[in-house]
């Protein structure tokens, strides 16, 4: 007898705890089903046109987007008669410095690049760019 009184002390008490639990999650859930939402997803953004100034920073751009992004850059600047070139890509493990050096290593117009020397140092790339405007005419 006194087994089940203490199994039914027990039953009583998992009830209290549980029921409260449940009524709360699902009168949360009704409540989120009620209102409006504050924030609603949408269309991916727009890309967002990028100054070409000569610096380039990659922070904003996500891993698998910045090949392209500094092959686009670099084209801009080609186009824009910007012969220097600072790409900041972050000191942390380098991995980010090595993608853009290894797209830099593909690029004919690349006179050459190094790390910077100055306070941002192994933080950022300094590239020179060839712009054509040094060759001579051999069609003549």
């Amino acid at each position: 007898m006194a087994v089940f009184v203490a199994l039914g002390a027990i039953a009583a008490i998992a009830l209290w705890l549980i029921v409260p639990w449940r009524r709360r999650r699902e009168r949360a859930a009704l409540m989120a089903a009620e209102r409006p939402l504050e924030w609603e997803p949408s269309a991916p953004e727009e890309p967002a046109e990028l100054p070409i100034d000569g610096v380039l920073d990659l922070h904003h751009f996500q891993p698998k987007e910045v090949g392209d992004a500094v092959d686009a850059y670099l084209d801009e600047c080609v186009a824009k008669h910007i012969r220097h070139v600072r790409l900041i890509h972050g000191k942390g493990k380098g991995v980010l410095r090595r993608t853009v050096h290894a797209r830099l290593e593909r690029r004919a117009d690349v006179r050459a690049f190094t790390l910077a020397k100055d306070r941002s140092g192994w933080g950022a790339t300094i590239v020179e760019l060839d712009l054509g405007l040094d060759r001579q005419d051999d069609s003549v």
